[in-house]
């Protein structure tokens, strides 16, 4: 399949210039998108213009990466509300190395390939470029009727928060990028979200007006969920592809859990497995849905693609602890770090170490940390077989918690029923 085909085929394309699939087809295309500094780090909401770099590097065309030094400055009103803080140059900056160290592991900037990726930064460009040389090489070209017609400044001037004047020339600097690029470095492509179709359509009429040249753009759909939720977020926030922010596992989770509906589409979207493979795993999940191949291949390849294959068998076994068979062994094999990060979310409780010395009683143990609101509901669990210790299910003749029972020397892990879990800290 051609690029446009195979994106088209992944639901990666809404909006595309005439022209843009000749382009493509007829010689090696230099293309690029802008991410915005705002974090050190990106996060899943990220990935699908990450990806479309990713195709377009692997169909022989040369990517570019712009991180937007200059208009992280300013901010983007494109799908906002209100006007976002400003950044200081000195968060710029590193937010800028996070962003680039990202990037590095997705694509090629390092081999000899005449298509190798490259990262470029706007406020290179910009830092010395005078207010009155701005208006008067860029601006006399645009007219504010232009400018006016775009849905992301029409949606903000009818609100109630207006935009600013930073914000409204936010276009003209966004379409001077694309101007800069297609002189410089030879730029006939800009892709994005579909919310930057309005700022991508200035930056090619800008190339037009000054240079009579022609640029090509194409943007992808915004992702949705199909409950209607917004994708990436959970209820602690982004998503991120810093390991830091956002732990493998959790990472692996947030795929996992994903809806029939969602877990269709976005194995298209998130994977670079190819079409007959993709075809045979829907085919599969449809027979039988309940044992949700499409999430748990989703899950391995986007976990790997972004973490490693270390971290995602980690994210398995992690998982078997939590709601599957794994065996106390398993858990013991875990780090502190990992242990954390696997019990994250976990109800927790805390003893002092002294408590263990001589052996916690341990109906006293299970009450003291509220795992059971009375020793009566402790004793009658107990004595119905449904309490375990660090995945070992207790014992009718064990009467204490000791040093002994400890996770890395400082955790108990009490598992009260199927799925309940509590972990303890010994201070």
């Amino acid at each position: 399949m051609s690029l446009v085909a195979e994106l088209t085929w992944r639901g990666m394309i809404q909006d595309i210039m005439p022209g843009t699939e000749a382009l493509l087809e007829k010689e090696m295309v230099s293309g690029y998108i802008g991410f915005d500094p705002t974090s050190d780090s990106l996060h899943i909401g990220s990935l699908v213009p990450i990806l479309l770099l990713v195709h377009l590097q692997n169909a022989g065309h040369k990517p570019y990466a712009l991180v937007g030094g200059a208009t992280g400055m300013v901010g983007d009103p494109s799908g906002k509300s209100e006007e976002r803080n400003l950044l200081s140059e000195e968060v710029l900056q590193f937010n800028q190395e996070g962003v680039r160290k990202q990037l590095s592991k997705f694509l090629d900037f390092q081999s000899d390939k005449i298509n190798k990726a490259e990262m470029v930064n706007n406020y290179d460009w910009f830092k010395d470029f005078s207010f009155l040389n701005f208006i008067r090489d860029v601006g006399k070209h645009i007219t504010v009727n232009y400018m006016m017609s775009k849905d992301s400044v029409k949606k903000r001037l009818e609100g109630e928060t207006g935009m600013s004047f930073t914000e409204f020339t936010y276009q003209l600097v966004q379409g001077y990028d694309f101007y800069w690029l297609f002189k410089n470095k030879n730029c006939k492509l800009q892709m994005g979200g579909s919310d930057q179709w309005g700022n991508i359509v200035t930056g090619t009429e800008l190339i037009r007006r000054k240079t009579g040249g022609e640029a090509f753009a194409f943007t992808c759909p915004l992702i949705t969920k199909a409950d209607g939720g917004k994708f990436g977020k959970t209820e602690k926030g982004n998503v991120w592809l810093d390991p830091e922010k956002t732990s493998p596992y959790q990472f692996y989770q947030f795929w996992l859990n994903a809806s029939d509906e969602d877990a269709t589409k976005w194995i298209k979207i998130f994977t670079l497995l190819p079409k007959p493979e993709i075809e045979s795993l829907i085919t599969a999940h449809q027979a039988a849905p309940h044992l949700r191949t499409l999430q748990k291949k989703l899950a391995e390849e986007i976990t790997c693609f972004v973490h490693s294959r270390e971290d995602y068998a980690f994210a398995v076994k992690a998982a078997e602890i939590l709601f599957g068979n794994a065996a106390t062994d398993v858990l013991a094999s875990l780090n502190e770090k990992q242990l954390l990060q696997v019990m994250d979310g976990v109800p927790t409780a805390s003893i002092e170490r002294s408590t263990l010395n001589a052996g916690y009683d341990l109906i006293d143990f299970l009450t003291d940390t509220a795992i059971f609101p009375s020793k009566g509901e402790a004793k009658k669990m107990l004595q119905a077989g449904g309490i375990a210790i660090n995945k070992i299910k207790i014992a009718p003749d064990k009467t204490t918690i000791e040093l002994a029972d400890l996770l890395q020397d400082r955790y108990i892990l009490v598992q009260k029923g199927k799925k309940n879990y509590y972990l303890v800290k010994v201070n």
